[in-house]
């Protein structure tokens, strides 16, 4: 991240003042000297005399020794992370008055060279003040926002937010742009599934577009989502029209007794840590195949969800039934009873090395059966497992399903390492009772050192943040991917197929709303004892509404 670079020499400054190596600086203003972004409240995070984050969330005074309050103070200077900071605090807005700059001896309330205080007339933070401003309006679901919400989203007079005095809103919407060449299948494949080179070509890969905003009718102001999409956007299992448009999340997330959410609506089942969070904050274009295969995309229910920050747990339990969206009473359709709690048990100080656990159980009675099927992790492709094949309408019977999931993930800086497993348990003796089960192992390194956020509310990793967009004279965000993903569907009396697939992935994001990647595939499958081979390149352009 950059800022209008000065050159700060300590001769003209008052002489260093002796300060503890690790400083937090909060309530700082961060300004855009080209004018093209809003200013951003932030918190300034410098240790051992190098940057170590700019953020408009939330950082504990634990994390330096010395905390100070910028009172809205403006920054201005070289600000990269990992480098010594060159900065400069202004008590005054020096584009309103430019005598400002002309007399920093007055105006410069804190000061940095090259990682080193040369001035500080800031005020210390007590142990008493339990401000821990910047606070942005705290997102209470258990899941992360469906798309990016803008950095000003707070600005009345950007065009797409409004404010009143019992709601306020804002319209965002991404689009999702996908080309797809299939570059070999072997002849055991093509007998399978014909000739792959059907798919090829571009699609609208997915387009969202919704409202998330504040109910001010109640002393805690409750937060409401209304997406519609297409189904493609993010698919599951139990999404048969991926072309059509619909409402995809409906819910309002409600306060309830401490620390704890009551989220009632269209929303995700708190299960996995893959399907909880966003895809667009995946290492990789899809979902992992037994994600897609076995888990659902979205169901009706409520969902009650809490957490305890300090311990880095959280936990989230719901009952569902889809009768709403489903063309059945009530009674006939499938009732289903979720859970998951997550746990970070290790962690550095400052939070850069972090390990993550994760625990999801899913009960259903199965009133409509089950099909588990899924593509080899490529929008445009055939199904390459299902639990239908070879019979007449696909839908098999049970007399109830049990789902398990285990997480586990380390995050260490920039680098990434995640996985999960899933298994699904099915009673049906006429079917010998079979389970089915999928795993993937990734790995991630962003090129450009910025790590992945780690949300304590809900136990998952966020996107990969933009320190420097390409509009602030910077190389956006550069990210290396792996991952080997696997599913069974073969089991008992029935024979869905086994794949495996080994994926590689390049993402660029340019600014926070603007990004391009590709995803290279080659893919095992297994069939009725035949082993077929293919493989793939799909590149995407992602684009949202700032």
């Amino acid at each position: 991240m950059a800022c209008l670079l000065l050159t700060l020499s300590p001769a003209a400054m008052a002489q260093p003042v002796a300060e503890p190596v690790d400083i937090l600086l909060r309530n700082v203003m961060l300004v855009d000297p080209a004018g093209n972004a809003e200013d951003r409240a932030v918190n300034i995070l410098i240790r051992a005399g190098k940057l170590e984050v700019i953020t408009e969330d939330k950082i504990s005074r634990d994390e330096a020794e010395r905390v100070y309050d910028a009172n809205g103070g403006f920054v201005f200077g070289r600000l990269e992370v990992g480098q010594a900071p060159n900065l400069m605090i202004l008590s005054q807005d020096p584009r309103v008055q430019f005598e400002v700059l002309l007399d920093t001896r007055t105006y410069a309330s804190f000061a940095m060279h090259d990682g080193e205080v040369v001035r500080n007339r800031l005020l210390e933070a007590t142990a008493l003040d339990t401000r821990d401003e910047p606070q942005k309006q705290g997102w209470l679901a258990y899941t992360p926002p469906p798309l990016m919400v803008p950095l000003n989203y707070r600005d009345t007079t950007k065009w797409n937010r409004f404010e009143t005095e019992h709601a306020s809103g804002i319209l965002v919407s991404g689009l999702f742009l996908d080309r797809v060449n299939w570059l070999s299948q072997n002849a055991a494949n093509e007998n399978q599934f014909g000739g792959l080179s059907d798919f090829e070509g571009g699609e609208i890969r997915g387009f969202r577009i919704g409202m998330v905003g504040t109910l001010k009718l109640f002393e805690r102001p409750w937060i409401y989502t209304l997406f519609g999409a297409t189904n493609a956007f993010d698919k599951g299992y139990n999404e048969e029209d991926l072309d059509s448009f619909t409402l995809f999340d409906w819910r309002v997330d409600i306060p309830f007794l401490r620390n704890s959410v009551m989220s009632i609506g269209k929303q995700k089942e708190p299960i996995s840590g893959e399907r909880v969070q966003s895809m667009l904050f995946n290492h990789m274009q899809e979902r992992s195949a037994v994600s897609d295969a076995m888990l659902p995309s979205r169901n009706v229910g409520i969902v009650w969800n809490g957490s305890d920050p300090e311990r880095y747990t959280s936990w989230g339990i719901g009952v569902f039934n889809d009768w709403l969206d489903s063309s059945v009473d009530f009674d006939e359709s499938a009732t289903q009873y979720v859970g998951r709690l997550a746990w970070a048990p290790l962690r550095t100080r400052d939070d850069s090395h972090l390990l993550h656990l994760g625990f999801g159980y899913r009960y259903s009675d199965a009133k409509e059966g089950f099909r588990y099927r899924t593509e080899p992790e490529f929008n445009q492709a055939p199904d390459y497992v299902d639990t239908g094949f070879g019979t007449d309408t696909g839908v098999l019977e049970a007399d109830r399903l049990q789902t398990y999931t285990a997480e586990l993930a380390w995050r260490r800086g920039p680098l990434w390492l995640a996985s999960e497993y899933t298994r699904t348990d099915v009673d049906n003796p006429a079917l010998g009772n079979p389970s089915f089960d999928g795993y993937w192992v990734g790995v991630s390194w962003v090129v450009t050192g910025e790590m992945r956020s780690y949300n304590k509310k809900s136990g998952t990793f966020g996107g990969v943040p933009v320190s420097r967009s390409v509009y602030q004279n910077g190389k956006g965000a550069l990210e290396l991917s792996a991952r080997w993903s696997s599913i069974d569907l073969e089991d008992g009396a029935v024979r869905g197929g086994e794949m495996d697939i080994a994926s590689l992935g390049l993402t660029w994001w340019l600014t926070p709303f603007f990004g391009i990647n590709a995803n290279y595939r080659y893919i095992w499958n297994t069939l009725n004892g035949v082993d077929g081979e293919s493989s793939a390149l799909n590149t995407r352009v992602m684009l949202m509404l700032e």
